[in-house]
């Protein structure tokens, strides 16, 4: 049996990634001691790899593909096959910044004034590259790990990766400019993708990963109404939303089922029930497969 090699992101993506997967309907089980987690699809062996190697690993044909951030996939420069665009981090589903962040009091006002300064970050490769954008010459170390306590002592600013901004905040430090936004992205091999079987694969993952985020903060609505009152409800639902209508076995009435933003239902149920809607039926979504 052909198996598909698939490499899941260790550290800071790890639980959002898993989440993910579990609401696209592949259930992962994994050790504390294991960097192989079981999986429930028996044509998938899946590895943990860290975010920051896994391109490589992809380019090198060691994984068919795996999940990584494209931040990392630009840092190693790797020759790989985009396969989707996954807009997720560790808090939320929106994209990550990399930042340019200097101490509160520093006079560092963006990057033309790095010239001669020192800037430690994980993100070497791209971070030259910003800077020489703009004409900089300035020493790039790399960090490796508590980036944001070496302004000013250990270098003159940094490079961080942020969602929030708050842990910059709470070392008191400000950001001046945003070197490059990023989001997951699912890579494959050149080779691997080239291979029909995987190719299909990797496509029906695709296709469920981005049905379980579209499916993401909303909630289905079920319910029933006398097909004289039907005006006065779809007035009250989302107008964008064209929800399945359908006739009931007692006549005059019929069913109506949509999908909405979860935090719309508790507005939008008092009126539905005030507009002669029954027996409502609120229930969760795991995939919106468009």
């Amino acid at each position: 049996m052909p198996k598909l090699r698939l490499g899941i992101p260790k550290g800071s993506l790890q639980e959002a990634t898993f989440d993910l997967l579990r609401r696209a309907g592949y259930y992962i089980q994994v050790s504390s001691r294991s960097y192989f987690p079981s999986v429930d699809d028996e044509e998938m062996e899946c590895v943990l790899i860290r975010a920051q190697e896994m391109a490589r690993y992809v380019e090198d044909g060691v994984l068919d593909a795996g999940l990584t951030g494209r931040d990392w996939v630009l840092e190693n420069n790797a020759e790989v096959v985009e396969v989707a665009d996954l807009v997720y981090a560790k808090q939320s589903f929106s994209k990550v910044r990399w930042v340019l962040a200097v101490p509160e009091s520093s006079p560092i006002r963006g990057p033309q004034d790095l010239n001669g300064k020192v800037v430690a970050t994980e993100l070497v490769k791209v971070t030259e590259k910003y800077l020489a954008g703009h004409g900089v010459r300035a020493k790039v170390e790399f960090s490796w790990g508590a980036t944001e306590m070496k302004p000013p002592e250990l270098a003159d600013a940094i490079v961080e990766v942020t969602e929030t901004g708050s842990s910059l905040r709470a070392n008191k430090l400000k950001i001046v400019d945003t070197v490059m936004e990023s989001n997951t992205v699912l890579i494959a091999n050149c080779s691997s993708w080239k291979d029909g079987w995987i190719k299909e694969k990797l496509g029906n993952i695709k296709m469920l990963l981005e049905g379980a985020m579209l499916a993401h903060g909303k909630v289905g609505l079920m319910l029933n109404i006398p097909k004289e009152k039907l005006a006065d409800v779809l007035a009250v639902l989302p107008a964008l939303k064209r929800p399945t209508i359908s006739d009931l076995s007692e006549s005059g009435w019929v069913a109506i089922n949509t999908v909405l933003e979860e935090k719309l239902v508790r507005v939008i149920i008092p009126k539905l029930k005030k507009a002669g809607a029954e027996n409502l039926v609120e229930y969760p979504l795991n995939k919106i497969v468009m």
